[in-house]
């Protein structure tokens, strides 16, 4: 079990995110997170990822308890990509991505050449083939949310935790991240993923899970979660599915 969460409570101040949630990923799994805007997405991923304390319940990541877990040694099993992405000083685009190679490293080490190759592939799977020598100050918003994203395949963890991958990006660039989380998964990782159309959820992720923005929850595999009923529910909108010719959609009525 990659990522184990068991009866937690999220919430900032008075206002629950969830109550008793459970959920587990296994390695190979690909999580959908859905809910409206404020509905505690944000919140549960940097809970689930370490980053803020649950109210209540446990999350464990490759059998290490959060948040004492070791700081390096649930980098090198768990990545998260924050859903804003910040240049607090000038770079190149190679230096941010090899960034996903610390964890990987001694405290005084340097990165190696093969560390270089892992970080150049990760730009060329991201569509960014040759962008290393760039200033991040000349990315648009979408290249720089894809170098993000590099820089998460460069750290090559177990357990990859997205928030909103798809910001920023055009609809040819939102397939293509997509088809990398796909592949991730394939190849023995866990992915969850905050996303924000219900369409590509079915598409991509076998399990999803729906915030409700009170407390409640729903939680399971796609095909029985992400039904019209349940997103209409959860979006405060009637919502009709479509069967397309390969895969079905979600449309407002």
């Amino acid at each position: 079990m990659i990522l184990d969460a068991r009866r937690l409570d999220v919430a900032i101040g008075d206002k629950l995110f969830c109550r008793g949630l459970d959920l587990r990923l296994e390695a190979g799994a690909c999580l959908a997170i859905l809910g409206r805007n404020g509905a505690g997405k944000s919140t549960l991923l940097s809970v689930l990822a370490g980053l803020r304390r649950a109210q209540g319940g446990e999350v464990r990541i490759g059998g290490m308890t959060l948040p004492a877990a070791d700081g390096r040694a649930l980098a090198l099993q768990r990545g998260y990509l924050a859903q804003h992405q910040h240049d607090p000083f000038a770079c190149q685009v190679i230096e941010v991505v090899l960034a996903g190679r610390h964890p990987h490293l001694t405290r005084w080490e340097w990165e190696s050449a093969t560390d270089r190759r892992i970080a150049e592939q990760a730009l060329a799977d991201v569509g960014l083939a040759g962008f290393g020598p760039r200033q991040m100050q000349t990315l648009s918003g979408g290249e720089r949310q894809r170098v993000a994203l590099a820089t998460l395949l460069a750290q090559q963890p177990s357990l990859y935790l997205l928030d909103e991958p798809l910001t920023h990006l055009d609809l040819n660039h939102q397939i293509a991240a997509l088809d990398i989380l796909a592949r991730l998964a394939k190849s023995g990782a866990a992915v969850a993923a905050v996303l924000h159309d219900p369409s590509l959820a079915l598409r991509y992720c076998d399990h999803a899970l729906l915030l409700f923005g009170d407390g409640e929850w729903r939680a399971g595999p796609s095909h029985e979660v992400l039904t019209a009923e349940n997103l209409s529910r959860l979006y405060g909108h009637p919502l009709r599915r479509i069967e397309g010719a390969n895969h079905p959609v979600f449309v407002p009525e």
